[in-house]
């Protein structure tokens, strides 16, 4: 079987079925396409799970989202494990993280979750009169304190859980409130998302935040974070920059140049190349009757996937651009159609790497100089671990210069450890 490149799957199982009626959701409107059915069946389950595990991948990753995924119960997450175990090969690494509302985390769940070490991502927009706004129940009641009783039961059962705040028209105006609360509750784990949404008319809609709100917002988070938290709190956007100027690769979509990172899983087991792209004609295929290999090599998702980088000619002249790379696809006003269209946060990514990018470079170069100080620690243990051992055994014979080095590192002793003698 040919190499595959690596990707993982974003599972949706309970479609857009969901227990809240944010204001904002854009998933809900994928009733018209899914209809009222919309729960994964076990055999659509396994089928996922046994062909995605044959697959030649170094790891399996399952992210569980929604709509609501916890509303398929927990049964349905224990035969998750299930099959994962029965189709899975002694070595292999499997990882499952959980995006959810919180609302429906209890203790049973989180023994669960903690036992399989789920990856825990819970959604809050703020504090309660700011998280109330949009997020409400069927009945139009807010949500907050069902959302903190979720956390409470992560937190006692040591889930490794983080939070996900979209940043919309609501709280935009707000950062340091809620970066403050976050970090009152104990959230270490930050990750904050835009709401950009488009109307028939590709005009932003009421709960979207404009380009110079969210610059804004990015500016005063990041210098609240800079001068209190830099070692303390993670979030995950300055995580994704230090990690593209210390090691060189993207860990984030966004940042990439090729939208092929991951494939969503409807319930039904049709395949789409992202989940704001969840549209008939950008329908991969169907698990129960196309294989991952043809799927992933369709025209559809390679087109896809590449208009990532064709990007506006502001762009290709923009000294940011490795960073964003023309920001997502779903910020562009066509959504994809036309992806030469500037996106509307433009001007916001501006203002934000002007603003931060010294202190990044900075961070970036002690983050390297911290690693070459901790290598070079690693290889003196090592090299004195290995004279106690040949002392303990009586082999004393003196390492020459053009030896290799004891402390494992392949090079010769007079190019590692010896240059220290």
């Amino acid at each position: 079987m040919n190499t595959l490149r690596p990707f993982s799957l974003l599972v949706k199982p309970a479609s857009y079925g969901c227990n809240l009626r944010c204001k904002y959701c854009f998933y809900l409107k994928k009733k018209e396409l899914f209809g009222t059915k919309h729960m994964m069946t076990d055999e659509v389950l396994e089928k996922m799970i046994s062909s995605f595990m044959q697959l030649p991948l170094p790891n399996y990753s399952f992210g569980w989202q929604g709509g609501e995924p916890t509303l398929m119960g927990l049964d349905f997450y224990k035969r998750v494990i299930t099959f994962q175990q029965k189709y899975g090969r002694n070595g292999v690494t499997v990882s499952n993280g959980l995006q959810t509302n919180g609302t429906m985390l209890d203790d049973q769940w989180c023994e669960h979750l903690a036992k399989y070490k789920f990856l825990v991502g819970i959604s809050v927009d703020g504090p309660k009169k700011i998280h109330d706004l949009n997020r409400l129940t069927t009945n139009g009641l807010g949500s907050h304190q069902m959302v903190m009783d979720g956390i409470d039961a992560l937190k006692r059962h040591n889930v490794e859980y983080n939070v996900l705040t979209l940043v919309s028209s609501a709280n935009i105006k707000h950062p340091l409130m809620i970066y403050n609360y976050l970090k009152d509750i104990g959230v270490n784990y930050h990750q904050y998302i835009e709401c950009i949404e488009f109307d028939a008319n590709n005009q932003l809609t009421g709960f979207s935040v404009t380009a110079e709100q969210w610059g804004e917002f990015l500016c005063t988070l990041f210098d609240e974070w800079y001068s209190k938290d830099v070692f303390s709190i993670s979030v995950r956007l300055f995580d994704s920059i230090l990690t593209k100027l210390v090691d060189g690769f993207a860990n984030a979509c966004a940042f990439g140049t090729d939208c092929r990172q991951y494939l969503v899983v409807e319930n039904n087991g049709n395949i789409y190349p992202c989940d704001f792209f969840v549209n008939p004609e950008l329908k991969l295929g169907n698990i129960m009757e196309d294989s991952w290999e043809n799927m992933l090599n369709s025209k559809i998702y390679e087109t896809f996937g590449m208009k990532k980088s064709q990007w506006n000619q502001k762009c290709s002249n923009c000294k940011f651009l490795k960073f964003c790379n023309g920001c997502c696809q779903k910020n562009r006003p066509t959504k994809g159609d036309d992806p030469t269209q500037l996106s509307v946060l433009c001007e916001a990514w501006e203002m934000f790497y002007q603003h931060t990018m010294p202190r990044f470079k900075e961070l970036a170069n002690r983050i390297k100089k911290d690693r070459k100080i901790a290598e070079e620690q690693e290889k003196m243990r090592n090299a004195a671990m290995i004279a106690a051992q040949r002392k303990m055994t009586g082999n004393n014979n003196k390492v020459g210069r053009n030896d290799p080095c004891t402390c494992g590192s392949g090079k010769k002793f007079k190019k590692c450890c010896g240059r220290n003698g």
